[in-house]
């Protein structure tokens, strides 16, 4: 496809995209009070915006988002190079992977969430239990994905490498990192979305600051513009985060085609 038309594309999808979102807000604004939807219910997007001017003076937004981000950040970072570490641990050593599944297996099946109020318990009401919450909820599709990439890297040429004497540490690098790169990316878009998830199971069982604090106060309060203000920052929050990902992949992986790298 030559750079016009991938220019089109851009334009046109850019477009629709800003359209719908035009629809989407007027529909916010206007849609519950033409159905008849009480305001408690389903607030107009005027209220949940003058809410959130509220909370940024009165009930410190900022701070509060920017506790989460942070627990984000370091959540799918160290997630992510755990996921990592132990995809390509298991993917290059059969005695490994025959030895860690199991356990890795059980960590998976077990729910998440009921690890985040031993994590409390542990550690009390801080950033420490969210963040380990959002690794867990981070580590398995990053481990998966690496995995899965590493055992499909084509046997001929790891078989040419070594005929050529190549040691392990070189078909590593050459062979086998370079190919596991794109499904280890599609792991990280994965994971950068889920860390805000993880992130927010902390801070709903047991926080006092962040945005899911927030969104346990609103609701305990009664105060759904409020819950509407954490859910709507909190995926900015996941969104920009993705976003992130998708920027450094494309820097990494410039050699792949331009459909390759969409933001899908």
């Amino acid at each position: 496809m030559s750079d016009a038309s991938n220019s089109s594309v851009v334009w046109r999808g850019t477009a629709v995209s800003l359209s719908l979102l035009v629809v989407f807000l007027a529909a916010w604004q206007w849609g519950p009070g033409l159905l008849g939807i009480p305001p408690f219910i389903i607030p107009p997007l005027s209220t949940v915006a003058n809410e959130a001017v509220r909370m940024w003076h009165v009930s410190g937004l900022a701070y509060h988002t920017g506790i989460t981000a942070a627990e984000v950040i370091a959540g799918f970072i160290l997630g992510s190079l755990l996921g990592a570490f132990i995809g390509y641990l298991i993917g290059m050593s059969p005695t490994a992977e025959f030895a860690l599944s199991p356990y890795i297996l059980a960590l998976q099946i077990a729910p998440k969430v009921a690890f985040a109020p031993l994590f409390i318990l542990w550690m009390g009401f801080t950033v420490y239990p969210k963040i380990l919450v959002a690794i867990l909820i981070v580590f398995f599709p990053v481990m998966v994905n690496v995995l899965t990439a590493i055992r499909t890297v084509d046997p001929d040429l790891i078989n040419l490498a070594r005929a050529f004497k190549a040691t392990r540490a070189q078909i590593f690098w050459k062979i086998e990192f370079p190919a596991s790169l794109p499904p280890l990316f599609a792991g990280l878009r994965i994971g950068s979305t889920l860390a805000v998830v993880g992130v927010v199971v902390g801070e709903l069982v047991g926080g006092n600051m962040g945005l899911g604090y927030l969104l346990a106060f609103g609701e305990g309060q009664a105060n759904t513009a409020m819950v509407f203000v954490a859910i709507v920052m909190l995926t900015l929050v996941g969104g920009a985060a993705y976003l992130l990902v998708i920027l450094i992949e494309q820097r990494v992986l410039h050699y792949l085609p331009k459909r390759a790298m969409s933001g899908f």
